[in-house]
C-alpha cells in the first residue's frame, strides 16, 4: 500500500492507461513510479472497484479502477513517488481496514494469489 498525495489517505498505486498501453502494463508502471515495487503482473484484473476522484476543479468524477496482482520481487529503495508518498505492507485484513472504499476493502479481503 502506498499513502496517496493528495489526502495521505492508504491506497493501491493507480493511474491512467497510456495510448498503446496495455492495462496490466499501466499497473506494474504505477506500481514503479508511486511504490518502488517491480515484478511480474497478471494480464487479468483480480477485480475492481468504484472510487470518486478528485478532479483540479475540485469536482469529483465517479471512476472504476481494474485491480491487476503483482508479484512483488524488487523493493527499490529509490523510486519517481519516494518523495510523495510512505509504502508499507499490511496483512489483507489490516489494508482492508486501512482503505476508504468499501469496495475496494471487500476485493482485498477477498484476495488470494494464484
Amino acid at each position: 500500500m502506498v499513502t496517496s498525495r493528495g489526502t495521505g489517505r492508504w491506497v493501491l498505486p493507480k493511474g491512467n492507461v497510456r495510448k498503446r498501453e496495455a492495462p496490466h502494463m499501466a499497473a506494474a508502471r504505477e506500481a514503479l513510479e508511486e511504490a518502488g515495487v517491480t515484478g511480474p503482473v497478471g494480464e487479468t484484473p483480480v477485480g475492481r472497484y468504484l472510487y470518486c476522484k478528485l478532479l483540479p476543479s475540485g469536482a469529483g468524477v465517479r471512476t472504476e479502477v481494474q485491480v491487476f496482482a503483482l508479484a512483488v520481487t524488487e523493493e527499490r529503495d529509490a523510486w519517481p513517488e519516494v518523495a510523495e508518498r510512505t509504502r508499507q505492507w499490511f496483512s489483507c485484513e489490516e489494508a482492508a481496514a486501512a482503505v476508504d472504499e468499501p469496495d475496494l476493502a471487500a476485493l482485498i479481503r477477498e484476495f488470494r494469489p494464484a
